[in-house]
């Protein structure tokens, strides 16, 4: 006979609130702490949270008149927009599946995910138009279009039932989100692969809770360097159809932030929000963060003062340094889109403690396992290996909030859960301090000499010289050798026609001769190009250069 789950005299009251860990749980505080505090789309919508929480029962009220109920999908196709924030509560909160569309894929790509995620609903801005009108006759389960747009007068498309401002106008918001298991997913996304289909990545409402507490735990916590308070501003210049903008948008209205919304982003308009609404917090990927600093307008925004988590690639020593000499307090995340996706944070030691050398090291950093992450560094027998800041493993991880699968696909779900851990395929090195160092992702790696040579490290080393703006390290064949680093180099405009091939490979060489790196990291080859090929988030495409430079000499 098995035991009762409750020991004598605990077994709760019949009439106690066993409180779900659902997505409308994130609205109690701001609504109590925050109500008044302000939401904004560039310079064409302003309003409170008490708005945001009316206008999200008018969405629920409309997709619920369309016939969208539990269980069903609604995609988004939109730039990052007020919209967009009504749609990761409304959608989840009545308990159907928010699937964000990545814009940025090939139209064949976009119809294949709507497709394989089944959903039922699109809501479309009109700036993907053509684009729903290449693929309208491949979508196999759309049923309804809704268009958003920013036009004062719009005019509706045949078979759209009707204009998303217009609708809610006609909502009720006065919609009832009722209980339901915590285990209900709440979001579809799609992870595109260097091979294959993009899979569909999936998160339940309990996992989105838990992330969201964690991060915001860890991001509260910090005493100065990474940090984010009540009085922040926050603008993600992450699109939130990637990974939930890294999750923040959930962290920034639970904490009940004065949140900015830049729809497409322009660099200007991002510089000028940033300015006029005196943006305070952001994340974004390193080519956004290169792209800010680098912009001609960038000089007449004091960004002093400015928090920004970088992640989704590696922070360069040199685009660090840059960040710092602009006053940004600059500091490194890691994860994934399996990962929902933080797993890790590098808010680190401060500016006081050793020398500026230091302190790049460790804001560059995948940093230390935010709360309840287990993290390991294992060998292919899933042995730990010491933390010693050399001895490099594969990075596995457990979480509450890890998807547990992909969508529809057990064999790749198996693939990545195997022995119970969830595999990144990332390559990295654990110091005594418990920081993280991400040392490439295991395709990435250069095996040449007889030995395996990080790209990331010496793209960090290439990122020092004082004439390189950009840089990507891929292996190319070799006959003798196996392999050979190939660098792909963009450099600072007043040093085009002043640096030359022998100039990074003798830089690469003083660091080599100091014992620091190995010899092999001396780059056969530097390409000088006008720009790096990335991909449709933001980050180097290294796929794409390997095909594009495995056979030029």
């Amino acid at each position: 006979m098995s035991k009762s789950t409750h020991s004598h005299g605990s077994q709760p009251a019949q009439s106690a609130y066993a409180y779900p860990l659902l997505i409308k749980q994130l609205l109690h505080t701001p609504l109590a702490v925050a109500p008044e505090q302000e939401i904004v789309y560039r310079d064409l919508k302003r309003y409170d949270y008490w708005t945001l929480r009316h206008r999200i029962g008018q969405l629920a009220s409309v997709l619920g008149a369309i016939g969208v109920t539990q269980g069903d999908t609604v995609a988004i196709m939109d730039w990052d927009s007020n919209r967009y924030l009504e749609s990761y509560f409304a959608i989840p909160m009545m308990g159907a599946v928010l699937m964000t569309v990545n814009v940025r894929l090939s139209p064949g790509q976009i119809a294949y995910t709507i497709n394989h995620s089944g959903a039922s609903v699109l809501l479309v801005n009109d700036e993907f138009l053509s684009i729903l009108e290449e693929v309208r006759g491949k979508l196999e389960t759309v049923t309804h279009c809704i268009l958003l747009t920013d036009a004062l007068e719009p005019t509706l498309p045949a078979r759209f039932v009707g204009e998303y401002e217009q609708m809610l106008s006609a909502g009720s918001p006065e919609f009832v989100f009722e209980d339901f298991d915590e285990h209900t997913r709440a979001t579809t996304f799609y992870t595109t692969g260097t091979t294959g289909l993009p899979k569909g990545v999936f998160f339940t409402h309990r996992q989105l809770v838990l992330h969201t507490l964690s991060l915001m735990g860890a991001l509260c916590s910090a005493a100065e360097n990474g940090r984010l308070h009540r009085d922040d501003v926050y603008m993600p210049l992450t699109p939130l159809f990637h990974v939930h903008a890294w999750g923040i948008p959930y962290v920034a209205t639970l904490m009940g932030l004065k949140q900015v919304y830049p729809g497409r982003y322009a660099p200007d308009v991002l510089l000028g929000l940033i300015k006029r609404e005196r943006v305070t917090f952001s994340h974004c990927v390193p080519t956004i963060m290169h792209m800010l600093l680098t912009h001609p307008r960038s000089s007449e925004v004091d960004l002093s003062g400015m928090t920004i988590l970088s992640g989704g690639a590696a922070l360069s020593p040199g685009l660090a340094r840059a960040a710092l000499e602009r006053g940004i307090d600059i500091f490194s995340g890691y994860g994934m889109s399996e990962t929902c996706p933080v797993l890790s944070l590098s808010q680190g030691k401060g500016p006081s403690e050793g020398t500026e050398p230091s302190e790049i090291a460790w804001r560059t950093k995948a940093g230390r396992p935010v709360a309840l992450v287990d993290l390991r560094i294992v060998d292919e027998n899933m042995r730990d290996l010491p933390h010693d800041g050399k001895n490099a493993g594969e990075i596995v991880a457990r979480a509450p909030w890890l998807t547990q699968g992909y969508f529809k696909n057990a064999e790749a779900s198996e693939l990545l859960w195997q022995g119970g851990y969830l595999h990144t395929n990332d390559v990295g090195v654990i110091d005594n301090e418990g920081y993280l160092q991400i040392t490439d992702r295991i395709k990435d790696v250069i095996k040449t000499g007889g030995e395996w040579i990080s790209s990331l490290e010496l793209e960090g080393i290439l990122s020092r010289h004082d004439a390189v703006s950009e840089v990507a390290v891929i292996g190319v064949r070799d006959k003798k050798w196996g392999e050979r680093p190939l660098a792909i180099v963009v450099l600072k405009a007043n040093y085009r026609d002043k640096v030359g091939t022998g100039d990074l490979q003798e830089h690469v060489k003083q660091v080599a001769d100091e014992g620091s790196v190995s010899k092999f990291a001396v780059p056969g080859r530097v390409i000088f190009v006008d720009a790096i090929e990335k991909t449709s988030v933001g980050k180097i495409n290294k796929k794409f250069l390997r095909e594009k430079y495995q056979h030029t000499e």
